[in-house]
């Protein structure tokens, strides 16, 4: 599933074809994606002007002129795709398409249908029911060390899965959280209520720093995901944990420094029936 970073790549590609231009036409192939979508879809959003493209944890949130908001998420296998001037005949999958008064046709494709979209209005916005009970967003200044301590105490459920816990911290996704906890020396099966104090001030600048690498090299690519103007992400080849079973952890100094690389071996296990990667030696 696209996580924080690639659902902010997508914003950023798709905001100089969306943000101050008309959707002149709006069609909708099918009455439901994840969800039944609004049976006024295609009128509310018709004729309006879209003032910005923002993202709300892994939701893109586009405003329009009328005070209509409309909340695009990506599921598993969703994509949205960018033609200017005349587009290819649409695919099978091509459930929800735009076009603006530039001429750039905008597609949301999802073969396996667990994306959404729906409509709400920016006085309604915070009591959504996909957005209302989401945490801080982890590159804001609301997600600090102290603001992870008190989230995290008294939880005695593991780190990794507190971290999932989109209430804890909105847009952290498997692969990032197992990257952060691996750079950060922090192990995965650690309970959440022994992680306050020294570890969350080490932690929470580490998947700040994650979060942004990912975000500059377009996100990583698996499956389905592809950035909005069709380019590949490659942050999954800088992978440190994520994918790497059985190879040797290797972390530690830089060659010719002071320590030695650590000599343990990437393991995998499953959590919440999620893969995680780490390795026993190094975290902690």
């Amino acid at each position: 599933m696209p996580e924080l970073p690639e659902v902010e790549t997508v914003c950023r590609g798709l905001r100089p074809k969306l943000e101050g231009h008309v959707l002149i036409s709006v069609t909708q192939r099918r009455p439901d994606l994840r969800f039944p979508m609004p049976p006024d879809f295609v009128a509310r959003l018709s004729g309006r002007r879209i003032e910005s493209l923002s993202r709300r944890a892994k939701f893109m949130l586009a405003t329009l002129d009328d005070g209509t908001v409309l909340i695009a998420h990506l599921g598993m296998s969703g994509r949205m795709t960018m033609h200017d001037g005349l587009p290819p005949p649409h695919g099978p999958h091509d459930h929800v398409e735009f076009v603006t008064d530039a001429g750039c046709t905008i597609r949301f494709c999802d073969p396996r249908r667990f994306g959404l979209m729906d409509l709400t209005t920016t006085a309604e916005l915070h009591r959504h029911r996909m957005l209302r009970d989401l945490g801080p967003e982890p590159l804001s200044g609301g997600f600090s060390p102290g603001y992870l301590d008190k989230a995290l105490a008294g939880r005695r459920t593991p780190i990794k899965s507190a971290l999932l816990d989109q209430k804890v911290v909105a847009g952290l996704g498997n692969i990032y959280v197992c990257e952060a906890l691996f750079r950060a020396g922090v192990s995965p099966r650690r309970s959440a209520y022994t992680v306050p104090g020294r570890r969350t001030r080490k932690l929470v600048p580490i998947i700040r720093d994650v979060l942004e690498e990912a975000i500059a090299a377009g996100g990583s690519s698996l499956r389905d995901y592809v950035q909005a103007s069709g380019e590949l992400g490659y942050f999954q080849h800088r992978w440190q944990v994520y994918g790497r079973e059985g190879e040797p952890c290797g972390h530690g100094a830089a060659p010719g420094g002071p320590n030695r690389a650590c000599d343990g071996e990437i393991r995998r296990i499953t959590q919440g029936g999620r893969s995680t990667f780490y390795c026993g030696r190094h975290q902690r």
